[in-house]
């Protein structure tokens, strides 16, 4: 078997306000609560398990996507209102990248998590 990413915590104030704001910007559900956790699933069998902490610390997660879905994404992501810029640490306030030659953009979650989205790695 080759090793593969299977899921990963991420620490949130509520776990399921957390996971709920996700999974909408991706066009996802969240899953049903699995013990301390609440599953958000992408397609490549990897889970986002959001748990409640009293003081998450920021990280960065980032979510290759179609063109198709970055434009839903990124119509979400405005019509919520929220900011999103074009560089980490947020350079470019009101933009989006095209590194790669496809597009990117960074927004935060209700936590402070910097979420991405884009549509070509390297």
């Amino acid at each position: 078997m080759s090793v593969q990413l299977n899921h990963t915590i991420v620490r949130a104030r509520d776990k399921r306000v957390s996971a709920a704001f996700l999974a909408s910007i991706l066009g996802l559900r969240p899953g049903a609560d699995f013990g301390h956790f609440v599953p958000v699933a992408l397609a490549n069998d990897v889970t986002l398990d959001y748990m409640t902490v009293a003081e998450p610390q920021p990280q960065h997660y980032a979510f290759l996507v179609s063109d198709d879905e970055f434009d839903a994404a990124f119509d979400r992501i405005k019509d919520a209102g929220l900011a999103y810029y074009a560089e980490p640490g947020g350079g470019g306030p009101g933009e989006i990248n095209h590194r790669w030659g496809g597009r990117g953009v960074y927004f935060d979650d209700p936590d402070g998590h910097a979420m991405e989205i884009l549509t070509r790695v390297p």
